[in-house]
């Protein structure tokens, strides 16, 4: 578990320093995973989330969205991804909503479209820059996750009901979104009855793999840059079982379950020695940084189980 935090946090820092920016894959996984490890003094979950907070804080330096990124793509994203995380900070943390958590949420509220999305990054990167629905999905998570009872809040109510709505009227368009989705509504009410619920943990207990794991290009049938196809029954990964793992038991499947005790102990078993468990890209070869995002959700994963409380 410190080897994977330490990786976690080599990744972050690594993007920040060369991009200066908060990635998806890299960044907002981290902070979300060092929520969940409970070491909330480690230093780079402050360096990492003290950059997002002081993001929020020059939204509007100089005036309304004079702070935001060029392309209006970029600054929905990043309003939403940072809302999300900083939210599931607070909520995993058992603290209180802050200032600048509320901030971001409040202003993500500005930036929803009147169908309950938003306009999300589609740079044809998936499963996390693609489509509108993961960034509709992923906002439902850090809404739902967010304490004092936010998702209730009268500043609220509106753009939830509309989340709401466009979750309810677009179904999900592939396995990866379906598993978002399932997250979302374990602390989102009105998002899947409890007979959805039970299809979508079906349709993944599945394609478990007989290892114990579950790959990425199953649970989505994207196609990688050069036009060739991933292999839906290539070796089990980090992203997809420890997303899975985690979803399943936040939902209230208990670790002891057949399936996620073969799952766990392919994650226990799988880590390498630079303390990541791999993915391989479903988009190209030449970066993988999707194992960064596996591995948050495998320390997220194995961290539950440690202490199940669904």
């Amino acid at each position: 578990m410190a080897k994977g935090a330490e990786y976690i946090d080599r990744a972050a820092i690594a993007w920040l320093h060369r991009q200066n920016c908060s990635s998806c894959h890299s960044s907002y996984s981290q902070v979300m995973a060092r929520a969940v490890l409970g070491d909330l003094k480690a230093p780079a979950l402050a360096r990492i989330k003290g950059f997002m907070e002081e993001r929020v804080a020059g939204w509007d330096r100089g005036g309304p969205g004079k702070g935001f990124p060029a392309e209006e793509d970029e600054a929905a994203t990043e309003v939403v991804a940072t809302a999300v995380t900083l939210a599931f900070h607070d909520g995993a943390t058992g603290g209180r909503l802050g200032p600048i958590t509320r901030k971001a949420l409040d202003r993500m509220w500005t930036l929803q479209r009147a169908d309950g999305s938003w306009n999300w990054n589609k740079h044809d990167l998936p499963p996390q820059e693609l489509d509108e629905y993961y960034g509709a999905v992923f906002a439902a998570v850090g809404v739902g996750q967010a304490p004092e009872g936010y998702s209730r809040d009268k500043s609220a109510l509106e753009g939830v009901e509309r989340l709401r709505k466009y979750l309810r009227e677009n179904p999900p368009p592939n396995l990866h979104h379906q598993t978002m989705l399932l997250w979302a509504s374990h602390k989102l009410d009105g998002l899947l009855e409890p007979m959805g619920r039970e299809k979508i943990k079906a349709r993944l207990l599945e394609i478990q793999r007989k290892d114990g794991g579950w790959n990425l290009p199953s649970l989505g049938g994207w196609k990688r840059m050069d036009g060739t196809p991933n292999d839906p029954d290539g070796p089990s990964d980090g992203y997809a079982t420890g997303l899975v793992t985690y979803v399943l038991m936040v939902t209230g499947t208990k670790p002891d379950d057949p399936a996620l005790t073969k799952s766990l102990a392919w994650l226990r078993n799988n880590q390498r020695e630079s303390g990541r468990w791999f993915t391989r890209s479903v988009n190209a070869d030449h970066a993988h940084y999707i194992t960064n995002a596996g591995t948050a959700y495998a320390l997220m994963a194995l961290k539950v189980a440690d202490g199940f409380r669904p």
